[in-house]
């Protein structure tokens, strides 16, 4: 049953996806918006594909283990190293200043004004800091935005998702705040990074290598399969950032890796394979996040979570602001796009699944997060291009 469910599932998702292109819309928005119409009607023929396809389980491997290391894999594949070294500060400043004031802000506010426990503010603040890099490329590839406001909006999302990961599992741990707590977080956060920055640096660098004494494109795309899942399951393995190693290796095997030892033919093919199978699974993932979020029960709580909407929208947008207080190079206009565009995605709802069930707030932490991401896709995803055109951002 399970090769027949992911069949339907996709053949699903493709169709929604095509429909999409036809009408000119984002395919993440239209997709989310099918499988949550999907997942509240009753449609007996498709039961045991929206019961497995919502298992806590099935999304969370679906999403971590299997799609993630391939969407980080072909976006850093792309990523043009000298565009983000001439953009690294704001880059930068958003990937680290950034990620960790909307953290800082989402968490105080969450305990202060909607009266979660702390244990509960800073996980829900550390989900809500990760931008999900597919979602905003997605939707801003469409509008053929400024280059160098997307390779800034690019950057961050990517860095910022590893940025949030460690802070999740930090948050994971902690129920008391003290210096000693403070300082051994800071430790762990720098081991975590440190050591997916290592381990996608030496996957990265040994795959260009082998590449260079190799000259056949399907052996080539097959050592880049390898790379990504390799090192994201090896930086896991030691419990370091696999989001960070991935990246880290792709923009290595896209940049010295291109440039030492593969051909025009190679780099077509390995583009196109990678433009493929991104496209596939973020077809599957934006499905599956509206299956999921029809089956969240939202009794009794949704004070919490449309309060909570207003504190993440506004937290983002301050902590942009506040993070490029001293890039005089970024306008006004800019900034108020990459406040606006930072949306939610899979990888928020993958770590709220990956909580324990018995850990006694995830349900409200689930209906938070599940409405969060439904909002980021659905409005702030849908009005983007409004913004940018009233800013008059060419």
């Amino acid at each position: 049953m399970m090769i027949e469910t992911w069949i339907i599932l996709l053949a699903i998702a493709v169709g929604v996806a095509f429909i999409a292109e036809k009408i000119k819309q984002p395919y993440p928005t239209l997709l989310v918006l099918a499988g949550l119409i999907i997942g509240l009607l009753p449609i007996r023929i498709l039961d045991d594909v929206k019961h497995y396809a919502t298992s806590d389980t099935v999304f969370q491997t679906a999403i971590i283990t299997i799609f993630l290391a391939a969407l980080l894999g072909d976006a850093t594949l792309k990523l043009p190293f000298g565009e983000l070294r001439e953009n690294k500060k704001p880059i930068l400043w958003l990937s680290l200043g950034g990620t960790f004031l909307t953290f800082i802000f989402v968490a105080t506010c969450s305990f202060f004004f909607l009266h979660l426990t702390l244990q509960e503010s800073l996980i829900f603040g550390s989900v809500m800091a990760a931008t999900d890099p597919i979602s905003v490329l997605t939707i801003f590839k469409s509008m053929k935005l400024n280059k160098r406001l997307s390779i800034i909006v690019e950057g961050e999302s990517l860095g910022n998702d590893g940025v949030a990961v460690v802070l999740f599992k930090i948050a994971l741990v902690t129920t008391v705040l003290s210096t000693t707590g403070a300082l051994h977080g800071f430790i762990e956060f720098l081991r975590v990074v440190l050591g997916g920055l290592l381990v996608g640096a030496i996957f990265g660098f040994a795959a260009s290598r082998i590449t260079s004494w190799i000259d056949q494109h399907l052996i080539e795309i097959g050592l880049s399969i390898v790379l990504f899942y390799s090192a994201y399951q090896l930086a896991e393995h030691f419990h370091f950032s696999g989001v960070i190693s991935v990246g880290t290796a792709g923009l290595i095997f896209g940049n010295y890796g291109k440039r030492i030892g593969m051909s025009e033919q190679t780099l077509r093919e390995m583009d196109s394979f990678w433009e493929a199978i991104a496209f596939l699974a973020n077809a599957l993932i934006f499905f599956m996040v509206g299956l999921e979020v029809a089956r969240i029960g939202f009794e009794g709580k949704w004070g919490v979570v449309l309060g909570s909407i207003v504190i993440v929208v506004l937290s983002r947008i301050i902590a942009v602001f506040a993070s490029l207080t001293f890039d005089k190079t970024i306008p006004f206009s800019w900034k108020s796009v990459i406040g606006w565009g930072g949306l939610k995605g899979s990888l928020s709802v993958a770590l709220i699944l990956s909580i324990s069930p018995d850990f006694q707030g995830k349900d409200l932490l689930l209906a938070m997060t599940f409405t969060n991401v439904l909002f980021s896709l659905l409005v702030q995803g849908t009005t983007i291009k409004l913004l940018v055109n009233w800013l008059k951002i060419k």
